[in-house]
């Protein structure tokens, strides 16, 4: 079994009346990439804080290395935080922005030129020492403050949205960058963001966080194909919740809508409950011709919008009863727009049961 590099038992933080993080449990395991991700507000930010001990606890223990650190300052933590400022000394060189953090721990001569001289070939800036911060990218700061953390050794690496003040293109290249960067050196990363893909691209478990809490914890391929609560399912990319009058037939859930349509997902996925929802992601469907044959779930509708977006089209459904779908196509054999399903065209929506998932009464605490 993996050694705890992190652990929270019950940790809550308040300020004033408002519970920013509300008794929250986890273990992150030695050398594992693991994301807080939710929404602004859903305490992530000051979770993290707290494990650097620039926050301290209303209740709750934090632990690193099995070592109780709840009441301890951030220089008295085996740990290192990387924020979205970067915060790197304007005034100073990039080999001695990188030095920084090994003078103050009184490290000497030719240690700093071969700790520092290692740090930035690992961040791929080797030949950058005699510059200053203000003649680099965006994204080669992003690189000094990285290795500035780095070359201490910490037993935990904290990033805090370090790649928020990119553009797109370049978040994208420096997301996989983080995660070669975190193998090569075996690091235990703690890594917050609101944005789903980054986390997907990089994490070996993502805690999905809303109000203080994580609503579930798992592997991103998990959180994606079986989410475990409404919020995960809208948060972790794009779902058609189907929700209605909820039964059972034999070894599937059903759905019945208000249409009077019925949907099927397999009890196997877990468990629906009294007032649940069966979902199913936008690729996971079809479209046939009204007069087609389709196994599976089916519904009728009418094409309302189409998107042409490159590598898929995106289509809006409206079936009976008003309900609205998503649907996304990939542009695998299309040549032309005219090969796409026009607003106003009645289409068919099909998909295979143990292509969707469900969703229980409500939020897991």
């Amino acid at each position: 079994m993996a050694d705890v590099d992190v652990r929270l038992v019950d940790v809550t933080k308040r300020f004033g009346d408002q519970v920013a993080v509300d008794g929250i449990t986890l273990d992150v395991t030695d050398g594992e990439f693991f994301t807080l991700l939710g929404p602004s507000g859903c305490g992530k930010t000051t979770t993290l804080r707290m494990i650097g001990g620039f926050e301290q606890p209303s209740s709750g223990t934090i632990e690193l290395q099995g070592r109780d650190v709840t009441n301890l300052p951030p220089y008295e933590r085996d740990v290192n935080t990387v924020f979205q400022s970067y915060a790197l000394f304007p005034h100073l060189s990039i080999f001695e922005n990188v030095a920084f953090g090994l003078r103050r721990k009184h490290v000497k001569g030719d240690e700093v030129k071969q700790r520092v001289g290692e740090a930035l070939e690992l961040v791929q800036l080797v030949g950058y020492e005699a510059r200053k911060p203000g003649q680099l990218s965006g994204g080669q700061a992003q690189r000094v403050a990285l290795a500035r953390a780095l070359v201490n050794r910490p037993a935990v690496l904290l990033l805090d949205e370090p790649l928020g003040a990119l553009d797109l293109k370049l978040r994208k290249q420096m997301g996989i960058e983080l995660k070669r960067i975190q193998r090569e050196v075996g690091i235990t990363f703690v890594y917050v963001t609101h944005d789903q893909e980054e986390a997907m691209t990089m994490s070996d478990r993502i805690a999905v966080m809303n109000k203080g809490r994580y609503e579930q914890l798992a592997g991103p391929e998990t959180l994606y194909e079986r989410p475990a609560t409404r919020f995960v399912a809208g948060f972790v990319g794009a779902s058609n919740l189907l929700e209605g009058r909820v039964g059972s037939d034999g070894d599937m859930w059903t759905v019945t809508l208000p249409s009077g349509a019925v949907v099927r997902a397999p009890k196997s996925l877990g468990d629906i409950g009294s007032a649940g929802a069966i979902g199913v992601r936008p690729e996971k469907l079809a479209l046939l011709e009204p007069g087609q044959e389709s196994r599976g779930n089916r519904l009728d509708g009418v094409v309302v919008d189409t998107s042409y977006l490159g590598v898929i089209t995106q289509y809006v459904v409206e079936g009976d009863g008003g309900l609205r779908l998503l649907v996304s196509e990939q542009n695998v054999d299309r040549t032309t727009r005219s090969d796409t399903w026009r607003p106003g065209e009645r289409v068919a929506l099909t998909w295979k049961p143990d292509h969707g998932f469900v969703v229980g009464d409500s939020a897991k605490a």
